[in-house]
């Protein structure tokens, strides 16, 4: 048996204003599903999808807060030094730029619109 990759799930207080973030800000391709049992809009970039939910009015607490640190996702690549300058020509929130971690992953941070720290990355040794 073989686990072959995963999704995110985030809630959000306003799913079309996290949606509009990820596609104009984040370059991510979305696909509504608001009619369903379950609502939710699903956003793609590459092999990465995320899962937009709604928190029906509860507030979005990233990981970082409730827990002293954390990502609230982390997404592996090679390209990390050309997708920062493509974050940083759309004006996203860069708090950590490209750096060698000391867990040995070469990675940069932002912060979306509802808080979330998302990192993107990868390990070398």
């Amino acid at each position: 048996m073989k686990l072959y990759m995963s999704h995110c799930v985030f809630p959000s207080l306003n799913i079309n204003a996290t949606a509009s973030y990820y596609v104009e800000s984040l370059g991510f391709r979305r696909v509504d599903y608001l009619e369903a049992k379950e609502p939710h809009i699903c956003l793609y970039r590459d092999s990465t999808e995320i899962i937009l939910t709604q928190s029906n009015g509860q507030q979005v607490i990233p990981n970082r807060e409730l827990y002293g640190y954390g990502y609230d996702a982390y997404f592996i690549t090679d390209s990390q030094q050309k997708l920062q300058v493509e974050f940083e020509k759309a004006n996203v929130k860069i708090v950590r730029k490209l750096q060698q971690t000391d867990y040995h992953n070469q990675e940069f941070v932002i912060e979306d619109i509802d808080g979330r720290w998302l990192g993107f990355g990868i390990k070398v040794e």
